[in-house]
C-alpha cells in the first residue's frame, strides 16, 4: 500500500499538526507503509525534499497565507498530477485548500482524514466552506478523531461516527535527547525557584495571558517560564503588572533545545481556555518527561482527556487565572503529590500516548477499511449474482409456463 499525506505544512515548520504528521509519516515508512507528503510551501517555489532517503516531501509553492489557509494553486495541479502512483490519501483537517483539491480532482482512490480540530474561529468562512466538506466526508472511506470526547462534540463527527476510529495522538520519545549541561544551566539560573514551563503560540485560545495574571497569586519561589513563536508579545503585559521577577519569556526554543526545557522544569502548564485546543500536543511531550500537568477543563475538548484529573496532574476552569495559580502553588508546594503525578503521567504516555501506538493504530484502520471495500465488493458481487441467478429462473419458469399453456 503507498500513502500520501496532505497536510498544511510541514516540518522544520512549526505547529501541533505539523508535528502530528511527520511523527506519522516518519513511523508508517519505518513500518513498511510506504508514505509521502504533499503540502504547501510557505514561498511561492515548488521544492521537492527527499527525507532520511525514505520518502518525498513535495512542498506546493504558496501564493499567500489568508484566514490560515495557504492558498496554492500549485498544490491542486501537484496533486492531480501524482494521486495515480497512491493507494490511498491521508488528509489533515482543517485545510480548506486541501478540500478544494479533493473536490476538483475527485481522485479514486481510498481517502482518510484527520481530524485534528473543527473551524471554531473562521465562523464566517465556515458558511462557504461547508458543502464542501460535508463533501468530503461523505466522500471518505475512514475518519480519524483524536479523542472520543472531540468526536461527540463534533456536529460533524457526531453524526458519522460510523467512519469514525479513535486514534489518540503520541508522540516520540525524546526523554534522553535532555541535555544534562544545558538543564543544570536552567535549572541553576533558577535554583531556589520550582519552575513551571507553558509552550504555546501568542494565539487568545491558547490562554497565556491569564496564566500571566495568574502569576500575581503564585507564591514568590515559583518562577514560569513561557516559550513559543510570538509570545515575545507579552512582555508589555508583564512589565505592567511588575511580574518581571516571576515570568519569563524564552520567545520560540529551539528543537534541540526544547527536551532540555521540558527536563530542567518541575510542572508543566497549558492555559488554553477554548475548543481550538482540541488535544493539547505539549502536555503528551511533557507527561514523555514525567511532568506532572495543569490544563483548564474546555467543553467538547481532549485536553482534559488526555490530562487526567488528580492523576496525571490538575484540571481547573478556564479562563481562571486565581485557579490557575492555585494549582500551581499546591503542586509546587506537595513534593509526595508531585512526584506521584509524575510518574504516573510517564505511565499513561507510555501506554497510550507513544507515536509507535498511533501509528499502530493508523495501519490498523488503513487495514480494516481495506477489508471492509473488499468484503462490500464481494457483497454488492454475490447480490448481482444472486439476482441475476433468480432472473434466468424467473425467465426459464415463465417459458416453461408458455409451454405448458400451448
Amino acid at each position: 500500500m503507498k500513502i500520501i499525506h496532505l497536510g498544511k505544512f510541514y516540518p522544520p515548520e512549526y505547529g501541533g499538526i505539523e508535528t502530528v504528521t511527520f511523527d506519522l509519516v516518519e513511523g508508517l515508512n519505518q513500518q513498511g507503509v510506504n508514505t509521502d507528503v504533499l503540502c504547501s510551501n510557505k514561498g511561492t517555489e515548488t521544492k521537492i525534499d527527499l527525507s532520511n532517503a525514505r520518502y518525498r516531501v513535495i512542498r506546493a509553492g504558496t501564493l499567500a497565507v489568508i484566514n490560515s489557509t495557504s492558498i496554492s494553486i500549485k498544490l491542486i495541479s501537484e496533486l492531480k498530477q501524482r494521486i495515480h502512483q497512491y493507494d490511498a490519501i491521508h488528509i489533515h483537517l482543517p485545510n480548506p485548500m486541501a478540500n478544494l483539491a479533493m473536490w476538483i480532482i475527485k481522485p479514486k482512490c481510498k481517502v482518510y482524514l484527520h481530524w485534528h480540530s473543527d473551524i471554531v474561529k473562521q465562523k464566517h468562512m465556515l458558511k462557504l466552506y461547508a458543502p464542501w466538506l460535508k463533501w468530503l466526508i461523505n466522500r471518505a472511506d475512514g475518519i480519524i478523531a483524536t479523542s472520543a470526547q472531540y468526536a461527540n462534540s463534533s456536529k460533524w463527527l457526531s453524526s458519522n461516527m460510523d467512519k469514525v476510529s479513535i486514534i489518540p495522538i503520541g508522540v516520540a520519545d525524546k526523554s534522553q535527547l535532555a541535555s544534562p549541561l544545558l538543564v543544570q544551566k536552567i535549572r541553576g539560573e533558577y535554583s531556589g525557584k520550582k519552575i513551571i514551563l507553558s509552550i504555546g503560540r501568542s494565539a487568545i485560545y491558547k490562554g497565556i495571558i491569564h496564566l500571566i495574571e495568574a502569576c500575581k497569586y503564585i507564591n514568590d519561589d515559583v518562577v514560569v517560564l513561557i516559550g513559543g513563536p510570538g509570545v515575545e508579545s507579552f512582555l508589555p503585559l508583564i512589565q505592567r503588572l511588575g511580574l518581571e521577577y516571576k515570568v519569563k519569556i524564552l520567545g520560540a526554543i529551539a528543537d534541540q533545545q526544547l527536551p532540555s526545557y521540558y527536563a530542567a522544569c518541575d510542572i508543566f502548564c497549558l492555559p488554553s481556555i477554548l475548543r481550538s485546543e482540541a488535544y493539547g500536543i505539549v502536555q503528551v511531550e511533557a507527561m514523555s518527561f514525567s511532568k506532572p500537568v495543569i490544563s483548564c477543563d474546555i467543553a467538547g475538548s481532549g485536553v482534559s482527556w488526555v490530562n487526567e484529573h488528580d492523576k496525571s496532574g490538575l484540571i481547573v476552569p478556564p479562563s481562571n487565572p486565581l485557579a490557575l495559580a492555585n494549582a500551581i502553588n499546591r503542586l509546587s508546594q506537595d513534593n509526595a503529590l508531585r512526584n506521584k503525578m509524575a510518574l504516573y503521567a510517564r505511565k499513561r504516555f507510555e501506554q497510550e500516548l507513544t507515536a509507535e501506538k498511533m501509528v499502530k493504530k493508523t495501519i490498523q484502520m488503513y487495514q480494516e477499511s481495506s477489508i471492509a471495500v473488499m468484503q462490500s465488493e464481494v457483497f454488492s458481487f454475490r447480490k448481482a449474482f444472486d439476482t441475476e441467478i433468480l432472473n434466468s429462473e424467473q425467465v426459464l419458469a415463465t417459458q416453461k409456463a408458455k409451454q405448458h399453456s400451448n
